[in-house]
C-alpha cells in the first residue's frame, strides 16, 4: 500500500465513526455536524468566495513567513556565530518566545492599528522564534572536529561558512522553517479572529456568532489540509535539500527485522 495512504486511514475511521455517531443521534449534529453536512457547507462557501477567503490567508501567511523567517535566519546566523552576540541577544529572544501570540494582538493593534499590518507582524512574530532556535541550534550542534578539518585546510571564513557551517547546521535550519510555517499558520488564525473582515480566522468567527458549528468546522478542516499542503511542500523542499544525506529510513521490513532480532 502506498505511503499516503496509511496517512488517509485514521482520517477516514475518525470521519466514519462521525458520522455514525451524528447519524445514529448518540452526538447532538448541532455540536458536532456530520462529515458529509460539513462537506456540503463547503461547497456552499466555495459558492460565497471561499477561494477569496483562502487566498487571502495564504497570502497573510506566505509574507509574514518570508518576513519572519528571513529575519530568523539572518539573526540566528549571527548569534550562532558569535558568542558575545548571543550573550547580548538570545536571553531576551527567550523570553519574548515565552509570550503568547493573542497577548501580542492588543500591543500591536495600538501600534498598527487594524488593517493588515498586525496581522502580518503577528504571523512574522509566530515564524520568527522556531527558525530562530533551528539556525542557531544547527550552527552549534556542528561537529567540532568538522571544524578543525576547515582550519587543516585553511579555509577563510566565509569559506568555512559555506562549505562546513552551513551543511552541517541545514537538517536543523529546514526543521526549523516547517515548525515556523506551522506556527505561521496558527499565529494567522489568532490575528484573523480579531479585527478581520477576510479570511479563514473571519470564517471562524462568523461561525462562532452565528452559532453555525459547520462553518466552524469546515475552517478548521480547510486550515488542516491547507496546512498539511505547505507543510508537505516544505518536506518536498527538505527532501532536495538534504539529498545529499545517508540516513536511517524505517521500513516494514527493517522494523521486522529489528524485531526478530
Amino acid at each position: 500500500m502506498p505511503r499516503f495512504a496509511w496517512g488517509l486511514f485514521l482520517p477516514a475511521i475518525v470521519l466514519a465513526l462521525a458520522e455514525i455517531s451524528v447519524r445514529s443521534g448518540w452526538i447532538a449534529a448541532n455540536l458536532l455536524p456530520a462529515p458529509s453536512e460539513i462537506f456540503t457547507t463547503i461547497i456552499n462557501l466555495a459558492r460565497l468566495g471561499l477561494l477569496t477567503h483562502i487566498a487571502i490567508s495564504s497570502l497573510r501567511v506566505l509574507a509574514g513567513f518570508i518576513a519572519g523567517a528571513g529575519l530568523a535566519i539572518l539573526t540566528g546566523s549571527l548569534v550562532g556565530l558569535n558568542a558575545r552576540l548571543e550573550a547580548i541577544l538570545d536571553p531576551s529572544f527567550q523570553a519574548l518566545r515565552a509570550i503568547p501570540s493573542l497577548a501580542w494582538v492588543p500591543l500591536l493593534l495600538l501600534w498598527l492599528g487594524i488593517d493588515e499590518a498586525p496581522k502580518l507582524m503577528l504571523i512574522s512574530i509566530g515564524a520568527f522564534f522556531p527558525v530562530y532556535m533551528g539556525v542557531v541550534s544547527g550552527i552549534r550542534g556542528v561537529d567540532r572536529r568538522l571544524i578543525e578539518v576547515g582550519k587543516l585546510y585553511h579555509l577563510s571564513g566565509t569559506a568555512m561558512v559555506r562549505r562546513i557551517l552551513l551543511p552541517a547546521a541545514l537538517p536543523a535550519i529546514v526543521t526549523g522553517l516547517r515548525n515556523g510555517l506551522g506556527l505561521a499558520w496558527m499565529f494567522m488564525v489568532a490575528a484573523e479572529l480579531i479585527a478581520a473582515s477576510s479570511g479563514l480566522g473571519y470564517l471562524l468567527t462568523d461561525g462562532r456568532e452565528t452559532s453555525r458549528a459547520d462553518i466552524v468546522l469546515a475552517a478548521i478542516a480547510i486550515l488542516a489540509v491547507l496546512g498539511k499542503g505547505s507543510d508537505w511542500l516544505m518536506y518536498r523542499l527538505e527532501l532536495h535539500l538534504l539529498a545529499w544525506r545517508d540516513t536511517y529510513q524505517p521500513t516494514t521490513s527493517n522494523s521486522q527485522s529489528i524485531n526478530q532480532t
